[in-house]
């Protein structure tokens, strides 16, 4: 290797983390905290200089590399179950993979002046408007993917805010036609939520009302709550509006989902 700088070594790859860790967010549909976010990316500026050791073993290098994304996740998305936290840590390694190999491939074949691959970091002593171009071009490639990503899945995300029981509460819900559930008696739509979105309110001693629901995967109850209010990507809902709570039926990090009946007057 040639001479490396450490503050350029540390600083490209704080900033290639930052990028890997956002487009992992903006795949698994995850809401991040900015300084969540910064802080695994400096971790991972930090982690970089692995690059100065001597040169390791493909299967050791495919250790680190495994252990490092794990600790970034843990980092940047914060708590989560076992399942969530292997797939988000997957997808991250992924990313990780992908963009090292690109990268060594580019090294490799064209040699450009200033970049070297080396324990699989990346290192690149280039000036700041390339920096600049390619940070645009790695933008712009997050969103086409993002793009093709929400296309394949085909169903679109929201952001809910509601305020039950004088407290206010935030997340992301999936937006799906197929969902008709009504409360019985005024026939209100319900949004339908994971228990755990509306900590402590749903653990608290509330009024409920017995919402029936029917699915692929059979039929069961819900418990329906009153909101004070709800907004859907900060628009005003209109109308009455329960919020059905169930445990455990929503898989994966999107734990709500709203009807499309309730958007489309949006």
């Amino acid at each position: 290797m040639r001479t490396v700088y450490v503050d350029i070594l540390c600083a490209v790859n704080v900033f290639i983390d930052f990028l890997l860790l956002l487009g992992a967010a903006r795949l698994l549909r995850l809401r991040v905290s900015l300084p969540r976010l910064l802080a695994a990316s400096v971790l991972g500026g930090a982690l970089s200089l692995a690059a100065l050791l001597p040169r390791l073993p493909v299967w050791l290098n495919l250790l680190s590399d495994a252990a490092g994304a794990a600790l970034l996740v843990a980092t940047a998305f914060g708590k989560t179950d076992v399942k969530s936290f292997l797939r988000r840590t997957a997808v991250f390694f992924a990313e990780s993979f992908f963009f090292c190999g690109i990268m060594f491939f580019i090294c490799s074949t064209f040699r450009p002046k200033g970049m070297e691959v080396y324990n699989d970091v990346v290192y690149f002593n280039i000036s700041p408007i390339l920096l600049i171009l390619f940070t645009l071009v790695c933008y712009y490639l997050m969103k086409l993917f993002r793009f093709l990503a929400d296309g394949a899945v085909g169903k679109p995300l929201c952001t809910v805010k509601t305020t039950v029981n004088g407290r206010e509460y935030l997340f992301r819900a999936m937006i799906d036609t197929g969902c008709s559930v009504k409360e019985p008696f005024s026939g209100a739509d319900v949004i339908v939520a994971e228990r755990s979105l509306l900590m402590p309110t749903a653990a608290s001693n509330f009024q409920y009302r017995i919402i029936p629901f029917q699915s692929l995967g059979g039929e069961g109850v819900l418990q329906g709550i009153r909101p004070e209010s709800v907004e859907i990507d900060g628009k005003a809902t209109g109308g009455k509006l329960y919020i059905g709570l169930c445990d455990g039926v929503l898989k994966g990090d999107v734990k709500a989902i709203v009807p499309f009946s309730i958007t489309k007057e949006l």
